[in-house]
């Protein structure tokens, strides 16, 4: 079997200089060559490595919050036949699981700490098909929101940011007000915090509070659900 070419090559320069010290220079670039090589090789290897793992970490803790699809209305409307649109979704074959949502922006008060939040009302029977969060709450803190009690699950930062725990009260403050004599008053809601999560994303734990969407649409004045979160079999495969 004849001997490639490139390996003879290699093999001269490398061992030159181990016969003669006359080619030990030699012998000694070929080593550094070689050691800088192989160091730059396992730079790029960890790099990319690491890169990979940091964006598959975030993308899973981003997705066990958000849902694959959303589904709105027109005009940010209610969905005027929820039991049809939601059978229509889920007849899809690559569909795994749909729910329907309530999502507004409102201001969230304790004593004179005031937090942004994005407020989304859920149903928590359905919420677990659709985002990994809600199915590790499933069997905690989902139960606890009840329609017409006025519960809210607060992000754990979000908890923190106002000092609240399970058990405090909160005011919800809806952006959108009532137009009365002296003008628009916005309206303003007493909630009772019945648990806090943690995703892992910061975003979402320092800015998302979770209602029953019943309670959702009597605050934000809708008819009632504005969308439907789906999530499919595999994202990165949906058209």
């Amino acid at each position: 079997m004849q001997t490639p070419y490139e390996l003879i090559l290699g093999w001269r320069y490398t061992r030159a200089g181990r016969a003669t010290r006359r080619n030990g220079f030699i012998s000694f670039i070929s080593g550094v060559s070689m050691l800088g090589i192989a160091l730059g090789v396992a730079a790029l290897i960890i790099v990319l490595s690491v890169m990979n793992g940091f964006q598959k970490e975030v993308r899973d803790r981003m997705l066990g919050v958000l849902s694959h699809i959303e589904v709105f209305e027109p005009g940010g409307q209610a969905i005027p036949n929820l039991a049809d649109t939601l059978a229509r979704i889920e007849r899809h074959p690559e569909v795994v699981g749909a729910a329907p949502f309530v999502g507004a922006q409102a201001l969230i008060a304790r004593g004179e700490d005031m937090k942004g939040a994005l407020v989304r009302g859920i149903d928590p029977a359905l919420e677990p098909k659709v985002t990994d969060l809600a199915a590790q709450l499933a069997d905690t803190v989902l139960p606890r929101l009840v329609p017409g009690e006025f519960g809210v699950i607060l992000g754990g930062e979000l908890a923190r940011s106002l000092g609240v725990i399970a058990g405090d009260s909160v005011t919800l403050i809806a952006p959108s007000g009532q137009v009365t004599p002296a003008g628009v008053v916005p309206r303003i809601r007493q909630m009772t915090v019945v648990g806090t999560f943690d995703s892992g994303h910061y975003e979402y734990d320092s800015a998302l509070a979770l209602l029953h969407q019943e309670d959702a649409a009597r605050i934000f004045r809708v008819e009632g659900p504005t969308g439907v979160r789906v999530k499919i079999k595999d994202l990165h495969a949906a058209r």
